[in-house]
């Protein structure tokens, strides 16, 4: 036969996926670039046919000789979504409608805790910037790190975005969106301080539900994010959304720049 002509086996996989060994969970690959070929196991090296053992007194010799077989490899798929922006929060304050406002995507929305059970992308577009890419990351909530809630299966999302959106509301069950702020920053810091250091914009979300009831904790959430981007929102009325989403687009940008010039 002839081994060389044979086909070889590609399988597809989406960007953001990450190949590991499964017996010794080394990494093999990690794939970021469309078109991205790694080979994860190889063909064996061929043997010598009968035709190559041909002489003048033996024009059709018998014997051949045998190839090695191929690589056999068990391998783990993970995928990581890759985004531009991810949007993180505790459950229901409102990433799911934001993320339906300001793109293509439809997630599922509802009035109770972890509607969204899977990460939703959808694609940005404005005219005074580029299309981006935005994550809207399951709720998470005190002692995710350690599988709480959803869990971590949703934290490793997280590390692909270049910067994080943090949506925040006033809510009666919880004490304040500052104590909220705090929990969830905790919660990235232990399964990756690295995450801990990752730029965020804070934007307090339902603005239209609020009175002079909520007047204190707003005060409260104004004066601990004087030095952080913030913006004050409503995803359903969209008041204050076209402000984020320039703001936002300008952060896009100014990532993208500045890892062109450390590639260069």
């Amino acid at each position: 036969m002839y081994g060389r002509g044979g086909e070889s086996t590609i399988v597809k996989i989406p960007l953001g996926t990450f190949v590991f060994d499964h017996e010794t969970s080394e990494l093999i690959a990690d794939i970021t670039k469309h078109r991205q070929k790694v080979i994860v196991a190889k063909g064996g090296i061929g043997g010598r046919g009968n035709a190559k053992f041909k002489t003048s007194v033996n024009k059709a010799p018998h014997y051949a000789q045998e190839g090695l077989p191929g690589e056999r490899k068990k391998v783990r798929l993970e995928l990581k979504l890759m985004a531009d922006v991810g949007i993180i929060g505790f459950p229901s304050v409102g990433k799911s409608t934001l993320i339906s406002v300001i793109s293509n995507a439809r997630p599922k929305i509802a009035e109770y805790p972890f509607t969204t059970l899977v990460p939703n992308l959808g694609m940005v577009e404005g005219k005074d910037f580029i299309p981006f890419v935005v994550a809207d990351i399951p709720g998470l909530i005190e002692g995710a790190h350690t599988g709480a809630g959803l869990g971590h299966r949703f934290l490793r999302h997280v590390e692909r975005s270049r910067f994080l959106i943090h949506l925040v509301e006033i809510n009666p069950a919880r004490k304040s969106p500052v104590d909220d702020i705090k929990t969830i920053n905790r919660e990235l810091e232990l399964f990756d301080p690295e995450l801990a250091k990752r730029e965020q914009i804070i934007v307090l979300n339902k603005i239209d539900s609020y009175g002079e009831e909520e007047e204190k904790l707003r005060d409260e959430l104004r004066e601990f994010v004087k030095d952080i981007p913030y913006f004050e929102i409503s995803g359903i009325t969209r008041n204050g959304v076209k402000e984020l989403m320039d703001f936002v687009g300008q952060k896009v940008i100014e990532y993208r720049n500045r890892e062109k010039e450390e590639n260069q």
